[in-house]
């Protein structure tokens, strides 16, 4: 009888710790930037591809990285840490291919493709308020269409970003803050609450020849609940 107990234990031990498995995970392989994309961003991309992938290592999106964002800052703003006030808005941060179908964070879909990922500010109106927990978003830009400028007027990037969405409204991932002792020296799985599952990435920064990381968290899975 006892026997019989303690194999349903072990039974139930093991069904919670499937049920309790991450439904996504993250590999980081070699791999050259999409020849999709314009020289001029390319170049400006690591050789390292983040892979986010469902329960079955089906392969959701891949993402790289760009190799130094720049960043405006004094010295002591990169001792203390850097914040997104320091980077110009619209600057480009990397560039993801989708391989699967998904949702942005205003649950537009997005259809399988190379986008490039630029830094775009939620606007502080009423139209807004409460729709995200964190006002810094990447805007995805169809490949042919970023032609790898420095920056762009926020109007220009968001008429380009919707043609990701095929909507009026720019395709949006949100960024959520990684803290210092979340972050390691490679990407892992980013999890917060709501379902929100994506990559926690360092991201690295030149701030006039002085270098900085910063903990970044692009969301691929999960929604506004607002929407």
């Amino acid at each position: 009888m006892r026997q019989r107990t303690w194999a349903c234990l072990f039974a139930l031990l093991l069904a919670g710790a499937a049920s309790a498995a991450d439904p996504y995970s993250v590999k980081v392989v070699k791999a050259a930037p999409p020849k999709e994309l314009k020289e001029p961003v390319a170049k400006l991309l690591g050789d390292q591809s983040i892979q986010f992938l469902n329960d079955k290592a089906e392969l959701l999106a891949e993402v790289w990285l760009r190799t130094d964002v720049p960043a405006k800052a004094t010295a002591e703003q990169v001792k203390n840490g850097l914040t997104w006030q320091e980077v110009e808005q619209t600057t480009l941060l990397g560039a993801i291919r989708i391989t699967k179908q998904v949702g942005d964070y205003k649950k537009q879909k997005l259809k399988p493709g190379v986008y490039t990922l630029r830094l775009g500010f939620q606007p502080q109106d009423g139209d807004h308020m409460g729709t995200a927990p964190h006002s810094e978003f990447s805007l995805l830009v169809p490949a042919d269409r970023d032609e790898g400028k420095a920056t762009l007027e926020p109007e220009a990037l968001h008429k380009l970003s919707a043609k990701a969405s095929g909507s009026g409204h720019p395709a949006v991932l949100l960024l959520f803050p990684v803290p210092a002792k979340e972050l390691g020296d490679a990407p892992t799985l980013l999890k917060r609450e709501g379902g929100v599952y994506g990559v926690s990435i360092p991201l690295q920064f030149d701030a006039d020849g002085k270098k900085a990381k910063m903990g970044v968290g692009l969301t691929l899975i999960g929604n506004s609940p607002s929407v």
